[in-house]
This record gives C-alpha cells, structure tokens and sequence, in this order.
C-alpha cells in the first residue's frame, strides 16, 4: 500500500498491534544517504517515541514496526547527517484501524458435537423455512386468481 508517494506499507490498512513492514525511497534515498532512521510515535501526543535504524536495499530503506495502541501512526525520517524528512514540519500521520475482535476465533473452547448437531439442525430448518416461503409466495397468488391447475385424475 502507497500512503503517500515514496512511502510504502506490506499491507493495505494499518491495524494496531501488528508487524507492518514500511519502505522509504524519498529525498533521504534519492539524496543517496548512508543511513536513515525512522523516528515514529502514536496518537497525538506521540506516545512510545522510538527510533529504528532502516536497512538499505536497491529498493529503497526498509524497516518492521510493531504498531502500537493509538489512533494515528505518527513517523519522519532522518540521515546520518542529521538531515530531516518530515513532511515539511507536518510529519507524516496515518490512521491506524482498531483490531476487530468480533472476528477472532477462540483456540481454547472446543466445539461440541451437540453444538455441531445444533448448527445442523437450524441449517436445516433454515432452509425447509425458506422453501415454505417461497411456495407460498409462488403458489398463493396463484390460488387466489384461480390461475392454478390441478393435476387432473382419469376416472374411468
């Protein structure tokens, strides 16, 4: 993910406390700097400020960063000459999305065969529900216009 130009992520949203890989190839990078380190912090008061000397590569420096807690992730970049990459004093701030918890599937409660012999059933009913439904929707029309026809018996 491009959040802005020369700066990338491995992944398309950044969610708090996860591993983000982040590649830089601005000025610093252009400007063929030796070394660079990110300066980071998160939310506005830039709790748990932290620098990480990046790793250059032929595509840029690259850096992991364990996100922390906070709404934004905030980051600029400096060189060995003590040259800043910082947004023109802006910084570069990004939202960071809260983890969704709903969705995490706990290891330590198993699952019954009872509970899959419920599952079973409402899947059941659900589509028996369904069919009656769309009987009902077809055929009561049907039998109210007097449009339906009966299978005729042969009497002999």
């Amino acid at each position: 993910m491009e959040l802005t130009k020369n700066i990338f992520f491995n992944t398309d949203k950044l969610v708090e406390n996860s591993r983000v890989k982040i590649s830089y190839t601005g000025e610093l990078f252009q400007n063929s700097s030796e070394s660079v380190y990110i300066h980071y912090g998160f939310g506005n008061n830039w709790n748990g400020v932290n620098d990480l000397n990046m790793e250059k590569t032929e595509l840029g420096f690259q850096a992991e960063i364990d996100l922390g807690d906070g709404d934004t992730f905030n980051f600029c970049f400096c060189n060995e000459k003590g040259e800043w990459d910082n947004n023109f004093g802006n910084n570069y701030i990004f939202p960071i999305e809260k983890k969704q918890v709903d969705l995490v599937v706990l290891d330590d409660e198993p699952v019954s065969l009872g509970t899959a012999r419920k599952l079973r059933k409402s899947y059941i009913w659900s589509k028996k529900i369904r069919l009656a439904v769309y009987k009902i929707i077809t055929y009561l029309p049907r039998l109210i216009s007097g449009n339906y026809k009966r299978k005729a018996t042969n009497e002999q």
